[in-house]
């Protein structure tokens, strides 16, 4: 199957083939930073991400968040800490290191939780989880210019680092990404003073209770982010240890122009703040339901508000054509049904519900150095390749925010 044929778009039911023209030009310059795997001393192989393909360098830090108003309903009693990753245009990028994918504390814990409980076509073993690099520098002095703000919420139980490639790309063309963990959820969550918190659920999140805890905390996370973003826009440092800001974040940001994306449970959670939350104007479901789990088999979950309801504001569902049952479908198509039309479905072909993360440039890795079947990869990604999917899911959805976070 051709570049041509693997993405298409529906609206209200109706499909049509289409093809983005960047995502061609933009698969020469993938390969160059992130095609293959790569071995250390160790004998572990290093993955490599992707380059980000925009005209500006990209600047990251990390910001600790502790709203001291609220529980944690994973954390026996105590306040309610976030941890996110910012990424955005950097005015220079001299004397800034690289930042790895995750840190130190987390690799510990990921390596040892992901590819055992969370994802097993991930390899055992044969990986440097902490060798692997982002594109991004640490620090850097932010370019003085109002941006669109896009939050990200990872899938269920993910670390937010396993977004790290979308989340640059989208800086790398002028906005200011933050990614969001909801601790107690992911294997692994590092703070700064070396703190590791770790899974923490209470129960199944496929049940009815426990992912309306689940999702409420993550609206709730969102709202808290977006209310510090803010204090963050007035001049104020937001981060729990008052550690010192790159220079000029606050003037990049525009908190007008605000877009949440989010994949699996996190895309539920982006389609409902958009719902919920007035300040949110587009966001973005990489394939999450839009309902709750029924209370028993063969029954109906009651669907989101979002969905039941609708939205007059522009919503992307984009999912794969490997991942779906007759639940996904009832609620994807509740949701288009409302006639205000500002809802709108994209597909991408043979590919599975991980493609949408970093796993989609990962799996050939590993499959090339012999530490993941084909079949794993394909249960993971599907068949499609890096240099077809990477870019056409990172064209599809910053085309999706510069179109609808345009300056008013």
């Amino acid at each position: 199957m051709t570049l041509h044929s693997r993405f298409s778009e529906k609206t209200a039911g109706v499909p049509r083939r289409t093809v983005t023209a960047s995502a061609v030009l933009a698969t020469a310059t993938l390969l160059s930073g992130g095609g293959r795997a790569w071995a250390r001393g160790t004998g572990d192989i290093t993955v490599r991400l992707p380059r980000p393909t925009g005209p500006h360098r990209v600047g990251t830090t990390m910001l600790h968040l502790v709203d001291p108003h609220r529980r944690d309903p994973w954390g026996g009693g105590s306040v309610r800490e976030v941890m996110v990753s910012v990424y955005y245009p950097a005015r220079s990028v001299r004397g800034c290191p690289v930042a790895p994918q995750m840190t130190p504390g987390a690799v510990e814990v990921f390596k040892a939780f992901d590819p055992v409980y969370l994802h097993p076509e991930l390899p055992k073993s044969g990986v440097d989880w902490a060798a692997t690099m982002s594109h991004s520098h640490t620090g850097a002095p932010a370019l003085p210019i109002r941006r669109p703000v896009l939050l990200y919420t990872p899938g269920g139980a993910n670390p937010r680092t396993i977004g790290t490639g979308l989340a640059e790309e989208l800086a790398s063309h002028g906005n200011v990404v933050v990614t969001v963990d909801h601790p107690g959820e992911p294997g692994a969550v590092e703070f700064p003073d070396g703190r590791v918190r770790t899974f923490a659920l209470t129960g199944d999140p496929r049940e009815g209770p426990t992912f309306r805890t689940l999702l409420g905390t993550r609206l709730a996370d969102l709202r808290f982010v977006l209310n510090q973003l803010s204090a963050l826009a007035t001049g104020h440092n937001p981060d729990a240890h008052t550690r010192p800001l790159p220079q000029d974040l606050g003037r990049a940001l525009d908190l007008r122009r605000v877009g949440v994306y989010g994949h699996s449970a996190g895309g539920a959670a982006a389609s409902q703040a958009l719902y919920e939350d007035r300040r949110v104007r587009a966001a973005v479901n990489l394939e999450g339901y839009l309902d709750y789990p029924p209370d028993a088999p063969g029954q109906d979950g009651e669907l989101l508000p979002v969905a039941r309801y609708g939205v007059n504001r522009p919503l992307l569902l984009f999912g794969t054509d490997g991942y779906h049952d007759a639940r996904f479908e009832r609620s994807w198509s509740a949701m288009l049904a409302h006639p205000d039309g500002r809802t709108r479905r994209r597909r991408i072909d043979d590919a599975q519900h991980w493609v949408f993360t970093d796993y989609a440039a990962m799996a050939p890795q590993f499959q090339s150095a012999g530490l993941m079947s084909a079949a794993d990869r394909n249960k993971l990604v599907g068949a499609i390749t890096p240099a077809e999917s990477v870019p056409g899911v990172r064209d599809r959805v910053r085309s999706f925010f510069s179109r609808h976070l345009s300056p008013r």
